[in-house]
């Protein structure tokens, strides 16, 4: 069964970091793509970081380019979400999610979700 489980979420300070982590069971890394998304109140649900198994290409919105670095541990069968420096358009519900496809970050591929982690900035 797959199984995708999200851990780090909590409170960061403007200007500090956060690391969310995504556990996976039941499927191998590598054949899939696995995507970071962040849903905030009263928004659609919008795409924030992928990474492709098959090839390790990676995706990341023009907002978080050079602050949210994306990774995978292969051995830990785990997907990582570093964050810098949050700004106002961060704090929101982080969900990692599955696809066998390869679809970089393109919502609707993606068919196995986990819980979903609350990030907020506060000072």
């Amino acid at each position: 069964q797959v199984q995708l489980v999200e851990s780090g979420g909590g409170t960061v300070q403007p200007g500090g970091s956060l690391r969310l982590s995504c556990t996976t069971s039941g499927f191998n890394l590598e054949d899939y793509a696995i995507g970071w998304f962040r849903q905030a109140p009263g928004k659609e649900r919008e795409g924030v970081s992928c990474m492709r198994g098959q090839d390790n290409s990676v995706y990341y919105r023009d907002s978080v380019k050079g602050r949210f670095t994306i990774s995978r541990d292969n051995a830990k069968n785990t997907v990582y979400l570093q964050m810098h420096s949050p700004e106002p358009e961060d704090p929101a519900d982080y969900s990692c999610a599955a696809d066998i496809t390869g679809a970089l970050c393109v919502v609707d591929y993606y068919r196995t979700w986990g819980q979903g982690a609350q990030v907020t900035v506060s000072s």
